[in-house]
């Protein structure tokens, strides 16, 4: 066989294995379902949560501050930026000021993190009692309904999952969710022991062992009884 013609068969071949090779997925396909389990998913909402504050430049009303502390607590839980709107153009610009300052510092005096807490103006366009407003996004997860899809398991033919499988496991797992953002993004760290830090390095510094000491109820060993 001529090398010319040795050529054209090999590009050829090269050619029609090209062909059969298949594409790669488009741009998306990662997020679908790879396992029959996958098909159910816990699905976070997310919606505003906002409260409303009459202008008290004398500071706060006890109902105020209860409201506030829930709202921390929300906070607490979830994180996230809290935005607190003043109104511009409408009640005192003085009873304004110190309101919104009375309502930020309780905000921080809860725990809430200075730098998510953001302040801006909003037209009230004359009203006298324009409230100040304070939000935050709310997370939920939306637990699937289950129970619907089932078919005789008895006669699948085509040896495929049911399309209800897994469900059960997805709602449970929605349901036992005590914070909802976790799904979305990780958990802020705490911060760390300092004092155990120090107990650590210490024994580093002395070549001592630095692990905790064993406990003897942990070791797994198997009880002897019997014997």
């Amino acid at each position: 066989m001529s090398t010319s013609r040795l050529f054209v068969l090999s590009l050829a071949a090269l050619t029609l294995g090209a062909c059969a090779t298949q594409a790669p997925p488009p741009v998306g396909k990662a997020d679908a379902p790879r396992t029959p389990t996958e098909l159910w998913r816990a699905e976070v909402k997310s919606q505003p949560q906002e409260i409303r504050l009459a202008v008290h430049g004398q500071g706060l009303s006890a109902a105020q501050s209860d409201a506030l502390a829930d709202f921390a607590e929300g906070w607490r839980a979830e994180g996230g930026p809290i935005v607190l709107r003043a109104p511009v153009g409408g009640p005192d610009a003085a009873a304004v000021a110190r309101s919104t300052e009375h309502v930020r510092g309780y905000l921080l005096d809860q725990g809430v993190s200075n730098a998510d807490v953001s302040v801006m103006g909003y037209d009230a366009k004359g009203d006298r009692a324009a409230p100040l407003m304070l939000t935050r996004q709310q997370y939920s997860v939306t637990v699937p309904n289950c129970g619907r899809e089932w078919t005789n398991i008895a006669h699948s033919r085509t040896n495929e999952v049911q399309a209800n499988f897994g469900c059960a496991t997805t709602a449970n797992m929605a349901a036992q969710i005590a914070n909802p953002s976790d799904l979305l993004r990780p958990a802020t760290m705490g911060p760390p022991d300092a004092q155990r830090r120090d107990v650590v390095l210490d024994k580093y510094r002395k070549g001592e062992v630095t692990a905790a000491a064993k406990d003897e109820q942990a070791s797994g060993a198997v009880a002897q009884a019997g014997k």
